[in-house]
């Protein structure tokens, strides 16, 4: 039975370790015993919150959970749009539209429970803390424009913060009180998948405009899928569901291009332990408007979401024929 909850206590903790290919790949260890909880004092996360008077903080959830018992988890790390209050005030009128949302990706893969996926979803903006970026802000495209583990300015260039950004002291708060919880809960979630069915498979969720030119030239294929040049699941696997893109015909698909996968798909998936992870950066012009207000299209949406549907049913039928027992 699935249902929306917070986590009162991961079991699991996360420790990253760096690669030697230029991006950080992490090293996780599921078999410490720390504890986070998926919710936080927002008044009391950030020193940007120093000396101001909070007589009614609040908790607020840091994720959201959809319990499920297959083995396969997917992670929604860019939905979040929620904004501290005493850090909405430090952004510009513009970046409070939060244009660098994975918009509506919950409407748009309403059909994960009958799938019987575990779902995690980030409650917070990107802009409060990137968890799909390793935590040291190394870079995972060495060379290439990107943005980090706090961004400082938007897809499009044009700056997040009135005034002074976040200094390296509010970034390690940050990172601490949401990336941390988030990452726990996703380990717990794969350690629980892996534990009953031998094996877990990981689909991390994202969209983007669909033309963006500090990211890529020209308008970017509908379907982005990326396993880490094959690094982050077991042979055939992103072919097989490149190959599925494919045979719907209405939309373009490409495999590790410009999107290869980003800290989540390259630290979690291990296939030499059992964990196979994959990317899928959705190009917002497939199922929404790509201006203000960022409005859901049911008529576009009702044309990708077969496509979405198949995917995730592949990589499912995948996994099961892979570890037929």
């Amino acid at each position: 039975m699935h249902g929306i909850a917070s986590i009162a206590g991961i079991i699991h903790t996360i420790r990253p370790s760096s690669s030697s290919e230029g991006g950080i790949i992490g090293a996780y260890n599921f078999g410490s015993n720390a504890c986070h909880s998926g919710t936080t004092n927002e008044r009391a996360a950030s020193p940007a919150t120093r000396g101001t008077h909070t007589p009614h903080a609040y908790r607020m959830q840091i994720f959201k959970l959809a319990q499920g018992s297959g083995p396969l988890v997917v992670s929604m790390p860019h939905i979040g749009t929620h904004l501290p209050d005493a850090l909405a005030t430090r952004l510009t009128d513009y970046a409070r539209t939060l244009p660098d949302t994975d918009w509506h990706l919950d409407r748009l893969y309403d059909f994960l429970q009958p799938l019987d996926a575990t779902v995690l979803q980030a409650t917070h903006s990107r802009y409060v803390i990137d968890l799909n970026r390793p935590p040291d802000n190394a870079s995972l495209y060495p060379g290439q424009d990107t943005t980090g583990l706090v961004p400082i300015d938007a897809g499009d260039r044009s700056r997040i913060y009135r005034d002074a950004p976040p200094d390296d002291a509010e970034i390690a708060a940050r990172r601490d009180t949401y990336w941390q919880p988030y990452h726990d809960a996703l380990a717990s979630a794969l350690q629980a998948a892996k534990a009953r069915h031998g094996y877990a498979l990981l689909w991390d969720a994202h969209s983007i405009k669909s033309i963006l030119p500090r990211f890529f030239s020209g308008k970017l294929p509908d379907l982005n899928l990326g396993t880490a040049d094959g690094a982050s699941c077991g042979a055939g696997l992103g072919e097989a569901l490149l190959g599925v893109a494919n045979r719907h015909g209405a939309f373009t698909a490409v495999l590790n291009a410009r999107y290869k996968g980003g800290y989540i798909t390259r630290a979690y998936g291990q296939p030499q332990n059992d964990v196979h992870a994959a990317q899928l950066e959705l190009s917002w012009a497939t199922y929404m408007d790509e201006h203000h207000p960022f409005a859901f299209r049911d008529d576009l949406a009702g044309r990708i979401r077969p496509v979405l549907h198949a995917l995730l049913t592949t990589l499912i039928d995948w996994g099961r024929s892979r570890y037929r027992r």
